[in-house]
């Protein structure tokens, strides 16, 4: 059993991650800006806190006495991501937790050598924009001593329902024919790469 905190706790992602962790019987600590907002995470050995992504002190403070923490953030604000990479790079190791899991996006995956798909023709400009500022946080992931990896499913509007119960994972590349892809199949892979890590400080798709 683990103890895993959950930045981002509220959202799509978060929310099923935290179901899947606690489902497990792992210890989960839903980290939230207002707990009052999201008391349906609470399920036992569920405890929601107040906390802050983009914050490292407030990062380190929540981390404190974790095993691995899963950041499912996001933020429309160009600089969310950036900063709460930032956050987490310096909040924690202070709170001594080595291991990160974080949720990426498709954009960032390559359509070919060396190209990301927001660099690539066809994509949106604002779904590139969009795109590129998340990935804006990889370099200070790179250059941190965590062990990390970001999971990047595919450039799909992602399922809200039940899912498959199963999941692929590939590498830099869009894993291939993958048209569709839930949240629930992606709070799998958090859950498994936080408990039984099989990637270290690596870009990876998940279909």
């Amino acid at each position: 059993m683990a103890n895993i905190i959950v930045f981002g706790a509220g959202g799509r992602a978060g929310k099923r991650t935290v179901a899947e962790a606690a489902r497990r019987g792992h210890r989960v600590t839903a980290v939230v800006r207002d707990p009052a907002k999201y008391q349906e995470l609470a399920a036992d050995g569920v405890t929601i806190v107040a906390g802050d992504v983009t914050d490292a002190a407030s990062v380190a403070a929540v981390a404190a006495g974790h095993d691995v923490a899963i950041n499912a953030a996001a933020g429309m604000d160009p600089e969310h991501f950036v900063s709460a990479a930032a956050a987490l790079v310096a909040g924690l190791p202070e709170a001594g937790v080595a291991r990160l899991v974080a949720v990426g996006i498709g954009g960032a995956l390559e359509v070919a050598p060396g190209v990301p798909a927001y660099d690539s023709e066809g994509l949106p400009e604002e779904a590139a924009a969009f795109s590129r500022n998340h990935a804006r946080q990889l370099p200070l992931l790179r250059d941190s001593d965590l062990d990390w990896v970001v999971l990047a499913p595919p450039l799909v509007f992602l399922d809200e329902g039940e899912g498959t119960g199963a999941y692929r994972l590939g590498g830099v590349e869009a894993v291939p024919g993958a048209d569709s892809f839930a949240y629930a199949d992606l709070a799998l892979a958090l859950v498994d790469e936080a408990t039984a890590p099989t990637r270290s400080r690596e870009l990876a798709s998940v279909a």
